[in-house]
């Protein structure tokens, strides 16, 4: 998987190469056409439990997705800020602080 698609174009791209319809996948993962569209249109957050489901059908990690999902999330949120890359620079710090300080308990 490629860390610079979004997780929208992930899922349609694995849809589509196994020719797979937009209702197909819908039913399978139990939720509505139009909803999946909108996943793979990034104008929609799945669930976790879609997130498990897609991992499921198509035999992909669910870290894999997961960290697509997440790593959009955080990337779209930022996008339109001048200090994006110090931003997420700043948030590696307090992550490592965090999980520094959470092994010391």
């Amino acid at each position: 998987m490629h860390s610079e698609k979004s997780f929208g174009e992930t899922i349609r791209e694995l849809r589509t190469e196994r020719h797979l319809t937009l209702r197909e996948v819908a039913e399978y993962l139990k939720i509505d056409t139009s909803m999946l569209g909108k996943i793979e249109k990034n104008n929609r957050k799945p669930t976790k439990q879609i997130i498990k489901d897609i991992s499921n059908l198509f035999n992909i990690s669910e870290d894999v997705l997961t960290v697509a999902h997440l790593s959009d999330t955080v990337a779209y949120t930022i996008l339109e800020e001048e200090l994006a890359t110090e931003v997420l620079k700043v948030a590696e710090e307090k992550i490592n602080y965090h999980n520094k300080t959470k092994a010391n308990k």
